[in-house]
């Protein structure tokens, strides 16, 4: 922190700017300001992202932030959009490879961890049930949040785990469906048209309602912040939207798949 807040000052003070100065370009008091710069105070992603655009947009910033917090648990790729999910208004997931993170029973996930290669340690495995059980935490932590998932029919029909582990699954799923603030989708297996065949795709609106979005491949994660290339992606997601079942028709479809388990 000490060492992210010495390169904000000197890019500050490369650029002219008093603590004052830039503290009025980026929204915060020149006290928030000098608690960064002395290695104080955790600078949020509203701080990152502001003073980026005040010191030349040179991507320095970002990437220094994403070496701040280290999350066991969490692939190093996906730690900073971890850190935006804990800020979001709104998100968005599609799924169509397994049962969103935030979505998975503690039976799924450790069903995925054995399945990982290289193998991974037990302590490992327990280090990152932790971690993904601390997210789903959001729900709850952030109930003014709107979640919104579609996930893809067939992950249900793989059975991933074993018949119990899907219908734990299935079950936990039309729990969470329960909360005000999370709307689940089940994207039918016969389906002519699909808006989502380039892939499982996460979108974000931050609390000064900007959208990024985050698309994850093997081994690597991509943020996109890029305006044009996240409306296509939102209106993208927003056609999956209206080709999944309704919120209404997916809990039945749920309901039907568990009983046939």
């Amino acid at each position: 922190m000490r060492t992210f807040g010495a390169v904000v000052q000197a890019l500050r003070e490369y650029h002219r700017l008093s603590r004052e100065e830039f503290g009025r370009h980026v929204g915060f008091s020149k006290h928030t300001v000098a608690s960064v710069e002395l290695g104080r105070r955790m600078p949020d992603v509203g701080f990152v992202e502001a003073a980026e655009g005040v010191l030349g947009n040179t991507g320095a910033l970002r990437r220094a932030a994403g070496f701040l917090e280290r999350q066991p648990g969490l692939a190093s790729w996906f730690r900073r959009w971890a850190a935006w999910e804990k800020l979001a208004i709104t998100l968005y997931t599609y799924e169509c490879r397994m049962i969103p993170g935030l979505l998975q029973t503690e039976a799924y996930a450790r069903q995925l961890f054995i399945d990982e290669l290289p193998p991974l340690t037990d302590e490992q495995i327990e280090t990152n049930w932790t971690a993904r059980a601390e997210r789903q935490r959001l729900f709850r932590e952030r109930p003014n949040t709107a979640f919104s998932f579609i996930i893809e029919e067939q992950l249900f029909l793989r059975r991933t785990g074993g018949r119990e582990v899907t219908r734990e699954a299935i079950a936990h799923l039309l729990d969470v469906t329960q909360l005000r603030n999370v709307e689940v989708q089940i994207m039918p297996l016969v389906r002519e048209s699909h808006a989502g065949l380039h892939g499982p795709m996460q979108l974000l609106e931050s609390p000064d309602n900007k959208w990024s979005a985050y698309m994850e491949a093997p081994e690597c994660g991509q943020l996109v912040s890029d305006p044009k290339v996240v409306s296509v992606l939102n209106r993208r997601y927003a056609r999956m939207r209206s080709q999944a079942l309704s919120a209404e028709d997916s809990a039945s479809l749920l309901e039907q798949m568990r009983g046939d388990l």
